[in-house]
C-alpha cells in the first residue's frame, strides 16, 4: 500500500507540529509557574476589542484550524482514505468505541455533579501529538498503521465538531444564527454555479464566523462549514479546495496550534495540585484517555473484525491496533478545547488541563512501547517466515 503525496505532506507536517507543540507546551508550563508568572498570564489576559488575547486564539484562530480539519476530511470522504466503505469502516467503527467509551467512563465518575459537563473531554484525539509519537518508531511502522491512526484521529476531530455544535451550546440567538446559515447558503449556490476563485469564500466565511460568534454556537463551527462549502472539484493541485487546503497546512501546524497551546497550558500549579488528581472530573478525564480510549477503539476493532464487519489489513496486528488506542488517549489540543466549553468555574478549568497534561504524557509513553515493541515482533515473524 502506497500513501498518496497529499497524505505524507499531511503526516509529516502533523508530526513536526506535533514536536513544535511538545516543546510550546513545557516552555508554558515553565513560564507560567517562574518568576514571570504574573507577566505571561497577564499578557494572555491581555484585551484587545473587549476580548482577551487568548478568547482570540480560542474562537478566532482555532476557526482557521477547524476549516483546516474540514477540508482534511473532505478530501478524505471523496478521494482518499475514508472514500471507501471498506477502507473507511474499521477507522470509523474504532473511532467511535475511542468516543463512547471514555465518554461513558467520564460520565459514570461524574453523573448528577457539577463536572458531569466534561464528558465530552476524553472523547478527542490530538492528530498532530499522535502522528508525532508514530513517527519516533521510524520505518517500522506500517502504512496501514499511519493511515488507520490519522483516519482515526480526523474522524474523532468531526465527532468532537459534532459534540462541540450539540452538547457545548448554550442559548441561541436565532436571528444572528439564520443570518449565518444564510451566508453558507449563499456560500453552497457559488459552489454550485462553479464560481472558483477564493475571495467571495473567504469573506463569506469571515462574515459566517462573526454572526455565528454570536449566535450561540461556538464559532469555530463557522470554519467547518466553510470547508464543505469550497468547490472541491476533482481534488487535483488546481482545485480550489486543495490550494486552500495545501496553504493552511504549515500556518495552522506551526504557527495556529502552537499559539494555542502556549495560551491554553499557562497553567499555574497550585500547592495541592496532586490532591486534586483524585476528584470525580479528574479520575473521569484520566479513566477516559489513559483507559477508555485504548480500550474503546481495540474492543471495537477486535469484535467488528470477529463478527466480519471489518477487516484488519495484513500487515496489522491487535498488538498495534491496541498501541495506537493508547495514542488516540493523546488528547491535549481538542480535550482542552472542549474544557473550556464544558466549564466556566477557573478551578475546573484549570483541574482538568493538568490532567489532561498528565493522562496524555502516559498515554503517549505506553502507546509508544506498547507499538515498539509490536512492530519489533510482527517484523521478526515476517522474518522468520522469508
Amino acid at each position: 500500500m502506497k500513501l498518496t503525496a497529499l497524505f505524507d505532506d499531511f503526516f509529516h507536517s502533523e508530526k513536526s507540529s506535533g514536536l513544535v507543540l511538545m516543546g510550546c507546551t513545557v516552555v508554558s508550563l515553565v513560564l507560567a509557574n517562574s518568576v514571570w508568572q504574573h507577566e505571561y498570564l497577564a499578557f494572555w489576559d491581555y484585551h484587545v476589542f473587549d476580548h482577551s488575547l487568548s478568547h482570540w486564539v480560542n474562537d478566532g484562530l482555532m476557526a482557521i484550524f477547524f476549516l483546516l480539519v474540514g477540508l482534511e476530511l473532505e478530501r478524505e470522504v471523496y478521494i482518499g482514505e475514508l472514500s471507501t466503505l471498506r477502507q473507511a469502516l474499521l477507522p470509523v467503527v474504532a473511532a467511535m468505541g475511542g468516543m463512547l467509551v471514555p465518554a461513558g467512563l467520564h460520565f459514570a465518575f461524574n453523573h448528577g455533579t457539577p463536572t458531569q459537563a466534561g464528558a465530552g473531554i476524553p472523547m478527542a484525539t490530538d492528530i498532530a501529538f499522535a502522528l508525532a509519537v508514530l513517527s519516533l518508531l521510524g520505518n517500522r511502522v506500517p502504512v496501514s498503521l499511519k493511515i488507520f491512526l490519522t483516519a482515526l484521529a480526523v474522524i474523532d476531530d468531526l465527532g468532537a465538531i459534532l459534540v462541540i455544535a450539540i452538547f457545548y451550546t448554550g442559548s441561541l440567538a436565532w436571528t444572528n444564527l439564520l443570518i449565518a446559515l444564510g451566508v453558507f447558503g449563499i456560500l453552497l449556490i457559488l459552489n454550485r454555479a462553479k464560481v472558483r476563485n477564493l475571495i467571495p469564500y473567504l469573506v463569506g466565511g469571515i462574515v459566517m464566523w462573526y454572526f455565528m460568534l454570536h449566535s450561540g454556537i461556538h464559532a469555530t463551527i463557522a470554519g467547518v462549514l466553510l470547508a464543505f462549502a469550497i468547490p472541491f472539484g476533482n481534488g487535483d493541485e488546481k482545485s480550489t479546495s486543495y490550494i486552500l487546503q495545501h496553504f493552511l497546512h504549515k500556518p495552522v501546524a506551526f504557527f495556529i496550534l502552537p499559539v494555542f497551546a502556549l495560551a491554553n497550558t499557562a497553567v499555574t500549579l497550585p500547592a495541592d495540585w496532586i490532591h486534586s488528581l483524585v476528584e470525580a472530573n479528574s479520575l473521569g478525564i484520566f479513566v477516559g484517555l489513559f483507559v477508555g480510549k485504548p480500550l474503546g477503539i481495540s474492543i471495537f476493532s477486535y469484535v467488528s473484525s470477529l463478527v466480519k464487519l471489518t477487516r484488519l489489513p495484513d500487515d496489522l496486528s491487535m498488538g498495534q491496533i491496541i498501541g495506537a488506542g493508547f495514542l488516540g488517549g493523546i488528547g491535549f489540543t481538542m480535550s482542552i478545547f472542549i474544557t473550556l466549553l464544558a466549564f466556566d468555574e477557573p478551578h475546573f478549568i484549570s483541574e482538568s488541563k493538568i490532567v489532561i497534561l498528565l493522562s496524555s504524557i502516559l498515554a503517549g509513553g505506553v502507546g509508544f512501547i506498547l507499538l515498539n515493541r509490536a512492530c519489533r515482533a510482527k517484523s521478526s515473524a515476517e522474518e522468520s517466515l522469508t
